[in-house]
């Protein structure tokens, strides 16, 4: 999909997002992916000129992958934040909750920031009869 990202835009894509996961049946991993795109766009409505991007959702075998491409040859940078920071956490909370990402640059023509969430296994649940 492509889009112009707004302040509203992360809650759109999030219920989409996680339309596509629970049809998936990859619910486990909901709550991580949409923290992760809500966080990648982030960085693009604050550095993008335009705010213009591309956003990919694909489906492996592994669990799921996110792209999220822009025109913006800027590379993003994993900061420390102090707690009393506003902002520059972004990165960070990425690393936290994903299993891998990245970024691929495309030259001129931007970069794409992309991470990968493995899928939860599924566990049974054995009843005790008594």
């Amino acid at each position: 999909m492509r889009l112009t990202a707004g302040a509203h835009s992360a809650r759109h894509v999030r219920r989409i997002v996680r339309s596509y996961l629970l049809l998936w049946g990859l619910a486990e991993s909901a709550d991580s992916v949409e923290l992760a795109v809500t966080e990648l766009l982030a960085n693009v409505v604050r550095h993008v000129p335009g705010r213009h991007c591309g956003l990919l959702v694909l489906r492996h075998p592994e669990g799921v992958r996110v792209e999220v491409s822009d025109g913006s040859s800027q590379a993003p940078v994993l900061q420390r934040a102090e707690a009393d920071d506003e902002s520059g956490r972004g990165l960070a909370l990425l690393d936290a909750v994903v299993d891998k990402w990245g970024v691929d640059s495309r030259g001129k023509a931007g970069k794409t920031v992309w991470f990968e969430v493995a899928q939860v296994a599924e566990t049974s649940h054995a009843v005790d009869p008594d």
